[in-house]
């Protein structure tokens, strides 16, 4: 029998971006979809043009998905942002540098080779992205396809992250959220980043 109990609020849930990834990235080809009628396939050519600081916000996020580790790049981040994946969610700048720290230590390389800016709007910037990660242990490449969301602040600062492999959305709850809680929040012990984010 399901639980009656209210879920847990989702700290910066205000913020939380609910796009629809369908419209959002579908092809008009339909034989160039995934089963699910998302094509989360850059195409950069397609790219909206934005404004210079909304490329930079573009261009500091995969910086960090390439792994630079770097404080400046965080700083793309509201101090108490939250970052959402198929595999953590952390609600502070300091938990997604845990995130991102880890990059360098486990991967080989971490390439972005292409992204496609499809959604800009007065609060929310997404873009496709293919990231190309080269584990150090195994050194095989994989790609990855994912959409990814951002809500913005009045001051341009990412308030909340969301990065989706396929076209569902997160229900934060459940066994899958506790993993995806713990992982963002212990993370930080292993990669060590810096206690000024």
């Amino acid at each position: 029998m399901p639980s009656t109990a209210p879920a847990a609020p989702v700290p910066q849930g205000q913020h939380e971006p609910r796009t629809d990834p369908e419209a959002l990235t579908s092809n008009p080809d339909p034989s160039q979809n995934a089963p699910t009628d998302v094509d989360y396939t850059p195409h950069p050519e397609s790219s909206l043009k934005v404004s210079p600081e909304r490329d930079l916000i573009v261009k500091k996020i995969t910086n960090l998905y390439s792994g630079s580790a770097s404080e400046e790049d965080m700083l793309v981040y509201a101090e108490k942002a939250v970052y959402d994946d198929p595999w953590s969610f952390c609600d502070t700048r300091y938990k997604i540098a845990g995130q991102w720290y880890g990059i360098p230590k486990i991967m080989a390389s971490s390439k972005t080779l292409a992204t496609e800016i499809v959604l800009s709007n007065d609060t929310t910037l997404a873009w496709k992205q293919t990231q190309e990660y080269t584990p150090r242990l195994l050194h095989t490449s994989k790609k990855v396809n994912s959409l990814v969301t951002c809500t913005l602040d009045e001051e341009g600062k990412v308030v909340y992250h969301k990065d989706q492999w396929n076209q569902k959305d997160y229900s934060h709850e459940g066994l899958g959220k506790v993993m995806k809680t713990l992982n963002g929040d212990y993370l930080t012990g292993v990669t060590k980043p810096s206690k000024n984010l």
